[in-house]
């Protein structure tokens, strides 16, 4: 019934937002529906509620250790983007917000669908629906680079799509090429990971890393990710950089959950490290000089995707630091996406060689954005920097010294490259009469980065008792066939 529920009730949210008359109305029920769907989600999470209640249609639908710890994840990064949504869409009074807001819990459906999915089909068009229900939020500004965003992250995003699916074909047939009976559903092929046939479990792995990859926006299967970032709303890259994305990488999570048992686990261990790795380099290389800071928040996206399966890659404590660092990324991401649309707001530019001194006009968005830099690049006190020492200490104490080695090197890296831009941005002063924009800090607009600034923080000092159980119990799930 649960899985119903969580289904049901925010494309139900949709269809309403969807039918409301009321333009200033409409945007105050996402945040609405968003409160409605994370107190729904949690108590899924946490409640003690039966095992056979969290499990649908025989097994189609299922909410694991690993899902609870997305849903637990997603529907708290959600409910902080929609509560944003007001203040942004009363500044964009002239754009019809009809499509915009039906389609942000159309979008929070899908990617539910993804969570709950337990097989490998369901989770497929999961993950398609929510690349269509998200691209026409990319279109929000309706104008000839955010329409040429959009179709790239479509066409790119099919791409991905389609080597996923062709995956999905080949690990079935991994079965019935060992002489099993043939089955998507992803218990069944934990438990029949030892025996399923090497050569076409380790091509479906990589057609399916590859595919769902793209969706992540791992290098070299990034290129959507700078435009679809850089021309779409600050609340929108939000959503993409901390929402869908995460989505993909609980795709990747469960493909090498399969394989985690399996006569390919090496390989595909050291495929993860590998592709982790060069997307942080990738990454670090566009970062140093980048002039356009929301197609630098996009590079810092794909850096932190290759962290996500580097520490998957490394196993063990690995795998622990890449779960908590899904949190702290996407919390962190948060801050960084929405202070830097507020940014935008206040110049009417993304150039470094115009927005200088944010510190001075628009003071706590200007702080918020370096802070999240500060905490996005591993500075301590904040989340980012434990789950982050967590991968590295993982790296050094499996012997991966020179993974460890090149890890600790791109991260500096990184920080170099991306202090450089928000430093410029940050400092100074605002051009003297320069009246590009008129937006000025407001609650709306910097209430909800004030939230996630306190929960990275708190990640970064203490992780709740319950919390930590959940990390342990999800990281045990990917280790080894339940």
């Amino acid at each position: 019934m649960w899985m119903i529920v969580l289904l049901l009730l925010p494309a139900c949210l949709a269809l309403a937002i969807w039918l409301a008359p009321s333009e200033r109305v409409r945007p105050w029920l996402v945040p609405l529906g968003a409160s409605i769907y994370l107190a729904a989600a949690q108590f899924v999470v946490w409640g003690d509620i039966p095992a056979d209640q969290l499990s649908a249609f025989d097994g189609w639908l299922q909410l694991d250790p690993v899902g609870k710890l997305v849903l637990a994840y997603l529907s708290a990064f959600f409910c902080l983007c929609a509560w944003y949504v007001p203040g942004y869409l009363a500044l964009r009074a002239e754009r019809p917000n009809r499509v915009f807001c039906a389609n942000l819990l159309l979008a929070l459906a899908m990617m539910t669908l993804v969570v709950l999915s337990h097989h490998l089909g369901l989770m497929w068009i999961g993950m398609e629906a929510t690349t269509l229900a998200s691209a026409p939020l990319l279109y929000f500004n309706h104008n000839a680079r955010s329409l040429e965003a959009t179709w790239k992250y479509l066409i790119v995003g099919s791409v991905g799509i389609a080597l996923a699916l062709l995956g999905s074909f080949f690990l079935a047939y991994s079965a019935i090429h060992a002489g099993l009976e043939s089955t998507l559903l992803f218990d069944d092929l934990v438990a029949l990971g030892p025996q399923l046939s090497p050569p076409w479990l380790r091509a479906a792995f990589v057609l399916l890393f590859v595919g769902y990859g793209a969706k992540m926006g791992l290098a070299p299967m990034h290129t959507w990710k700078p435009d679809a970032y850089g021309e779409a709303p600050g609340v929108v890259g939000a959503l993409l950089a901390g929402g869908v994305t995460s989505c993909a990488f609980l795709a990747v999570l469960r493909v090498q959950q399969i394989c985690a048992g399996s006569s390919q686990a090496d390989v595909t261990r050291e495929m993860m490290v590998g592709m982790g790795l060069l997307s942080m380099a990738v990454a670090g290389v566009f970062m140093v000089g980048q002039r356009d800071f929301k197609r630098m928040l996009a590079y810092s996206s794909v850096e932190h995707m290759g962290i996500l399966v580097l520490g998957i890659g490394l196993g063990a404590a690995g795998v622990y630091g890449a779960l908590l660092h899904l949190f702290n990324n996407g919390f962190t991401k948060c801050i960084l996406f929405l202070s830097a649309g507020n940014i935008h707001r206040a110049y009417g530019s993304k150039s470094v060689d115009v927005v200088v001194g944010a510190l001075r006009r628009v003071p706590l968005s200007g702080a918020l954005f370096l802070t999240g830099f500060l905490a996005i690049t591993g500075a301590p006190p904040f989340g980012p920097f434990l789950s982050e020492f967590t991968i590295a200490n993982a790296a050094f104490s499996t012997g991966n010294f020179w993974a460890g080695g090149a890890y600790l090197a791109l991260l500096a890296v990184v920080f170099v490259g991306m202090g450089t831009t928000v430093l410029g941005v940050v400092q100074g002063n605002p051009p003297a009469g320069d009246e590009r924009g008129e937006f000025r800090d407001s609650w709306r607009t910097t209430a909800p980065l004030v939230v996630a600034l306190g929960l990275i923080l708190m990640l970064g000092l203490y992780i709740p008792a319950p919390l930590e159980s959940l990390l342990r119990s999800a990281a045990a799930a990917m280790e080894a066939p339940r």
